[in-house]
């Protein structure tokens, strides 16, 4: 097994609760995911990304760890999780899982002991507890606000304030305590000696703060991500901090000592210039590309991110990493219908009515989107359902919300249900195959044509694009080491068009454009639409081309 298979790998991310589900309770599990198996082994993926399966009350969709070495018995048991690493291995794929080290479940042990514990007390030196402000210590300590809404801090009744960057059954960790740096440390070997390939460590730019008395307050960005924050609070008080690259060094000292090593990717919404920092040789080996998912369908922002992204990552020596979604933001098949710099949020709280979604535009741009995805030099993370060509479920029922952000936000901002939603594999059943019961959260009446069993076989599906691409994709890849740029066609490169090479042999064409441009010379290898006798790409398509 190669140490470098992660430098053009493709990676399927996996939400196990919306994946499969064996047992008939509507919540998809471990032993789904192997029954699947067979499905990423025939899309042709590289690896697997398992979102949080940890004992968890489920808070925040599993973020929220209660233990972080077992399986919840909702999903299965460490059997089922080794059966799927098993089956994963047989068929060349492998396991990255999800780490979540900014805070713990509040039903953690470790919480449970500091909430017993007296103020000042060791058990919770591992958190963040401080004093409020006010004569009577009333007020929060900061000004610092919870990603899903409100303040980040929540008093106890003995008068103490405990920090949560999210929601408040997470309590943050204090990582200037070497018992929890040494925990981590020591979950890391745990799975890693359960045959895990790596990790996508949750909020990984979060891990230190600057808790200098008296805590800085900060520049508040409302419905910012971390990108906006760090933007206005370059200096900011508990988003990448400098010290955080320590934990980093010592991570991968842990992750050298497996063979092959295993490698960790990591969520951080900064900056690019600043993200590569964290992919130092004696760090981390991948960090996802926010700038890129983000980027509007418009080929002069993307030819910008493009070459920012690869030209930072090759400056330390790695390479570029490619994402077009996830669990936490709005699919692409439905933001890419939308108008450039759509509300997001709006348009979910309108129950995806203002403004109204090109259902067909989406589409196509998705498609496009994928091929020039696939294209581009470096690994690529796909999300579950992505190959479907899902759209986001924007009108679900207020009484089906499990996002904590619905009820943080007094239900101003209705979250990530929507993109949760349990995928469709068959065209038929009470969840379109996904069980033997309706699923956990609602499926659209007509997501059986979208399902696995419809859109096997037809030449027009996007599950079939996806698999003619992967296929593609595997041949180019095998001319180039991993890792190799690309040239821009400086004759096509222009305007409403993206074309660059990869080698001698591989051209991608991207027509963001509302006019058909003349295709070149050379084979078409595979399209995101039909094309017909004239040699044009269509307007909003793209295609691979091989002379």
């Amino acid at each position: 097994m190669s140490e470098n298979w992660w430098r053009d790998a493709v990676i399927y991310q996996i939400y196990p609760r919306s994946f499969a589900d064996t047992d008939g309770d509507g919540v998809g599990n471990i032993a789904g995911i192997t029954r699947r198996i067979d499905h990423l082994a025939a899309l042709g993926v590289d690896a697997v990304w398992l979102s949080p399966f940890y004992p968890s009350p489920w808070a925040d969709g599993g973020y929220d760890v209660a233990d972080f070495r077992d399986v919840d018995p909702l999903l299965g048991t460490l059997a089922d999780f080794d059966a799927l690493v098993a089956a994963a291995h047989e068929r060349d794929i492998r396991i990255i899982v999800d780490i979540v080290p900014n805070h713990t479940s509040d039903q953690h042990p470790w919480f449970q002991e500091a909430v017993r514990a007296a103020p000042g007390s060791r058990e919770r030196e591992r958190y963040v507890f401080r004093d409020g402000r006010g004569e009577d210590g009333s007020l929060p300590p900061s000004n610092w606000e919870s990603r899903f809404g409100g303040p980040a801090w929540t008093r106890l009744p003995d008068g103490q304030w405990y920090l949560h960057l999210f929601a408040r059954e997470q309590p943050d960790l204090n990582w200037a305590d070497p018992e929890v740096r040494e925990e981590f440390l020591d979950i890391l070997r745990f799975w890693s000696r359960r045959g895990v390939d790596g990790f996508r460590i949750d909020v990984a730019y979060a891990l230190m703060k600057d808790l200098t008395e008296p805590l800085r307050d900060v520049v508040v960005v409302p419905e910012g991500s971390g990108l906006d924050d760090i933007a206005v609070n370059p200096d900011h008080p508990h988003w990448d901090r400098p010290e955080t690259h320590d934990i980093y060094r010592e991570w991968r000292r842990v992750f050298e000592e497996f063979d092959p090593p295993r490698v960790a990717v990591a969520e951080a919404w900064l900056p690019s210039d600043r993200l590569v920092h964290y992919l130092r040789e004696d760090e981390l080996h991948q960090a996802f590309n926010f700038e890129f998912l983000r980027c509007a369908w418009d080929a002069d922002a993307y030819r910008k991110v493009i070459d920012t992204s690869i030209a930072d990552a090759a400056s330390v020596r790695t390479v570029a990493t490619w994402v077009l979604s996830n669990h936490d933001v709005v699919r692409p098949a439905s933001v890419l219908g939308l108008p450039n710099g759509a509300d997001l949020n709006s348009w979910l709280m309108s129950d995806g009515t203002e403004p109204a979604v090109d259902v067909e535009l989406g589409r196509r741009r998705a498609r496009a989107a994928a091929l020039l995805e696939m294209g581009l030099p470096g690994s690529t993370y796909i999300y579950q359902g992505e190959e479907l060509g899902l759209p986001e479920v924007a009108d679900l029922p207020a009484e089906v919300l499990q996002d904590p952000k619905w009820e943080r936000t007094g239900h101003t901002a209705k979250g990530r249900d929507g993109c949760r939603v349990p995928i469709p594999w068959e065209v038929d059943g009470p969840s379109f195959g996904f069980g033997d019961a309706p699923g956990w959260l609602p499926q659209p009446d007509d997501w059986g044509g979208l399902s696995v069993r419809a859109q096997t076989g037809d030449p027009d599906s996007t599950l079939e694009l996806y698999r003619a691409v992967l296929r593609a994709r595997r041949e180019l890849t095998g001319e180039f080491s991993p890792g190799e740029s690309l040239a821009w066609d400086d004759d096509l490169n222009q305007g409403d068009v993206l074309a660059f090479w990869r080698g001698e042999h591989w051209l991608v064409l991207v027509n963001t454009g509302s006019t058909p441009v003349t295709l070149p010379e050379g084979d078409v290898v595979v399209s995101s639409v039909a094309l017909g006798g004239d040699r044009t790409l269509p307007a909003n398509a793209a295609a691979w081309l091989r002379r």
